[in-house]
């Protein structure tokens, strides 16, 4: 069974409904980056951090996953599937995908900022973190997400899995954000590489398929390319 490499963006959630920055205008639901997305904003205003992401989880729990993320999904039956996901959602396995790899942490976990960085899940039915809430250890939580800054511990396995790639499939991203968008780098030459995007995304390879759709639309014209 071939080996199908999924990278998932923004857009992949975006026809679900979750905002993405870049759409506006650099802002996440009306705050700058710098202050909810880096460990100095954590440090500085923990309270404020921790309210971002609090409200990033009651929207998601508003929200389903797409036919985009069904398809891959689907897409099982044909290939050896295997997700590496920018996004911090969990819509890839609401939707009942297997392999899934989360580059930048995920929203419905927290971990704790002590030494061991131990990570939890979160109860759907509480979702709120705040100041004072703290691991078994005694550390203040924080959420499990890979802030701008910060190292992307799960690269390396994720260069591996692309390594290994039979077909390539690249969904709903900018390719501008690093290490992620360095992944093409790693495909195997001669491998067939599909780019589905209604925006132009510059992608350095020669032998691509540009569909210029949306999620939704772009994995429907996938499974029909890549299971003649």
């Amino acid at each position: 069974m071939k080996k199908l490499v999924v990278l998932t963006g923004a857009g992949m959630s975006a026809e679900s409904g979750i905002s993405t920055f870049r759409d506006a205008g650099g802002l996440w639901e009306q705050h700058r980056i710098e202050d909810v997305a880096t460990p100095e904003a954590f440090r500085k205003n923990p309270e404020l951090v921790l309210r971002f992401y609090n409200e990033r989880r009651k929207q998601l729990l508003t929200v389903q996953p797409n036919y985009g993320h069904k398809g891959l999904e689907k897409l099982e039956k044909y290939f050896d599937v295997q997700i590496i996901t920018q996004n911090v959602d969990n819509l890839h396995e609401q939707a009942g995908s297997s392999n899934i790899l989360h580059l930048h942490g995920e929203l419905m976990k927290v971990r704790s900022t002590g030494q061991g960085a131990e990570v939890y899940n979160i109860d759907p039915r509480n979702i709120d973190i705040i100041v004072g809430d703290k691991c078994t250890k005694g550390y203040q939580l924080r959420p499990h997400i890979v802030w701008f800054g910060e190292a992307v511990p799960e690269i390396e396995t994720a260069i591996d899995i692309v390594k290994q790639a039979d077909i390539f499939v690249i969904i709903g991203t900018s390719m501008q954000v690093y290490p992620a968008a360095g992944l093409i780098n790693y495909v195997p030459k001669g491998v067939p590489v599909y780019l589905i995007d209604p925006n132009e995304v510059s992608v350095n390879s020669p032998n691509i398929t540009v569909l210029k759709k949306g999620a939704i639309e772009g994995v429907k014209e996938l499974t029909n390319l890549i299971c003649k």
